[in-house]
């Protein structure tokens, strides 16, 4: 008896094929949005294909644009979650908070970010190229061809597995959870994670220090890590965001940064 074909293996290619190209369009502002709507793109087309549900593909599509910014490899995986998710949301939009797809995919961003970046950059290329340079070292067209394959297999397998895994514990594990009430928990735990997850990025990308002090004794910015590590950085970001809620244009917010940085490590009172 043949296999039974899965229907759903279109979406685990269009996973695979389009996270390969998530950082095409990568942006200062938003970074791998546009790339992760690219490649969810195919499956809410597919979900919103009729012309009545054109107000809630629209909502979708502005989901997926907000920030995202993750190893693409391991990118599958939240394609592949958040496009099994949207499915939940379009069948059951009355009981389905579309927020929790958005808590999940921040939530999901750090530790997919460690661990694939740990794993590709920081193991798979080292060994490949450093098994293929010494081999093109001697001359032998071996060297980059090993280079290439060793760091093409595992990308191919973790990328295409992890777009159909994410997929099918979405479909699994999302019913489960609504049916024993547990997703309000979920949500809660998501957003808790997703809020660390945004503030180690504020800590490690913003670095904003004071030069200012009197004397020997007084260093406002001990005075101030004392108080709260980073707080200037911490400022500067809840500054971005109350601009930003005003709908201040990105243009304009770039200049403030830059004119602002400027101006005050002129005055002394920025590094």
């Amino acid at each position: 008896m043949a296999k039974e074909k899965d229907p759903n293996s279109w979406k685990y290619w269009q996973f695979f094929w389009r996270s390969w190209a998530i950082q095409a369009s990568w942006n200062y502002e938003r970074q791998m949005n546009m790339g992760f709507m690219y490649g969810i793109a195919p499956v809410l087309d597919n979900i919103y294909k009729n012309s009545e549900d054109g107000q809630l593909k629209k909502e979708a599509y502005q989901r997926h644009m907000i920030y995202y910014n993750c190893t693409p490899q391991t990118s599958a995986f939240v394609l592949g979650l958040s496009a099994s998710m949207e499915e939940q949301y379009y069948e059951d939009q009355e009981n389905f908070n579309p927020e929790t797809i958005t808590a999940v995919k921040t939530s999901l961003m750090g530790p997919l970010s460690g661990i694939g970046d740990s794993f590709f950059q920081g193991t798979i290329r080292v060994l490949a190229f450093g098994l293929g340079i010494n081999l093109a070292r001697d001359g032998s067209i071996l060297g980059p061809i090993l280079a290439m394959i060793i760091s093409f297999v595992p990308s191919f397998v973790i990328t295409y597995y992890g777009g159909k895994l994410g997929y099918t514990m979405g479909n699994k594990y999302l019913s489960r959870l609504y049916e024993e009430g547990l997703m309000d928990r979920v949500m809660y735990v998501c957003s808790i994670v997703g809020l660390m997850v945004i503030g180690s990025m504020i800590a490690s990308l913003i670095e904003l220090e004071t030069p200012i002090s009197f004397g020997e004794t007084f260093v406002l910015q001990d005075v101030l890590d004392d108080l709260l590590p980073q707080m200037l950085s911490l400022a500067a970001t809840f500054i971005m965001y109350w601009l930003i809620k005003k709908k201040v244009p990105m243009g304009w917010l770039l200049t403030i940064c830059i004119v602002g940085g400027v101006v005050f490590n002129v005055l002394g009172i920025l590094n």
